[in-house]
């Protein structure tokens, strides 16, 4: 399997942290990236790790409906404009890109972090009934999840 970017990595290590709750220097050790860098990110002001794992909460439906419901309210503000002048400003441009990039985000994250979810309920089932076999297929899990990432 090819090596992940940094974008990858980063995204896998929001969804260990987020999903998993694991220390930063288990994340580290788990993604290939030293702590320094999982520190770097998890405390970005653009990403807040620790707010995403507070709103992760929320459902993701719920979540989405409020950010789809806000984009249609701008947008249509836009559109109830004077013929000739029905077009974004610069500031509402830069927020539809913002919400976009967010519920994409949001849509990505959710399905890579069902798949944590779903790995780790695996794991801990298999845990007690076949301690190897869950040794054996933990790795496979990673692979799979880093394969999703790539996508």
């Amino acid at each position: 399997m090819g090596e992940l970017t940094n974008k990858q990595k980063k995204e896998w290590a929001k969804t260990l942290y987020i999903q998993e709750g694991l220390s930063q220097k288990e994340i580290a050790e788990k993604v290939g990236v030293s702590k320094v860098s999982v520190n770097k990110w998890a405390n970005d002001p653009a990403e807040n790790w620790e707010r995403l794992k507070q709103s992760m909460l929320i459902t993701r439906e719920t979540q989405l409906r409020r950010m789809y419901a806000q984009l249609d309210e701008l947008t249509s503000a836009i559109a109830k404009r004077e013929e000739g002048v029905r077009f974004a400003s610069s500031k509402e441009a830069d927020t539809i890109n913002k919400y976009t990039s967010a519920i994409r985000a949001l849509e990505t994250e959710a399905s890579i972090a069902d798949v944590v979810e779903v790995c780790k309920r695996l794991l801990s089932y298999l845990r007690p009934i076949s301690p190897q076999k869950a040794k054996d297929i933990a790795p496979v899990f990673d692979d799979f999840i880093k394969h999703l990432l790539k996508k």
